[in-house]
């Protein structure tokens, strides 16, 4: 079986903004992914991500980072997003990039888990695995800094990913 992604949206500011988001996603692929070049206007550490505008208490995530000589872990339950370390993100001149998956994400059966990466070598890499605990098909997606705004240039990718 092979996999092929189909590009699906693109979105690129064009000014500063509190958050991006993908809406009508379309229930047609296995599984969706988003990459992101993001840099901050301020010197925000992470992304927050929703779905379906669901701000309850009805995620939950474990991160790990590492930078070469030391390593951190961190984790939430019953949070309100699921929280991306992007902490590469501290500085505003630098252009972090990070992958967002979810699998199965069109499923109206199962919850939604979700895995994201980035790196770079001046900051270290970071890992997620997130849990949205709803049997709803995603139809949206949201990213949001926790702190200042996603500043011009920024650019999110959405993907689907289609089994053939």
């Amino acid at each position: 079986m092979t996999a092929t992604y189909d590009s699906i949206a693109t979105t690129t500011l064009g000014s500063n903004a509190n958050s991006v988001s993908f809406t009508s996603i379309s229930g047609t692929y296995t599984d969706i992914v988003i990459v992101a070049q993001t840099k901050n206007s301020s010197t925000a550490a992470n992304t927050r991500v929703t779905f379906n505008s669901d701000t309850g208490s009805n995620y939950s995530y474990t991160r790990l980072s590492g930078d070469g000589s030391s390593a951190t872990s961190g984790s939430a339950i019953n949070a309100a997003f699921i929280g991306i370390d992007t902490q590469a993100a501290n500085d505003t001149t630098f252009n972090q990039v990070f992958i967002f998956q979810v699998s199965n994400y069109s499923n109206s059966t199962t919850y939604k888990t979700s895995l994201s990466r980035a790196n770079n070598a001046s900051y270290g890499t970071n890992t997620t695995v997130g849990a949205w605990r709803s049997t709803n098909a995603i139809t949206s997606v949201t990213f949001t800094p926790d702190g200042g705004q996603y500043a011009t240039g920024t650019t999110f990718t959405l993907y689907g990913i289609k089994a053939e």
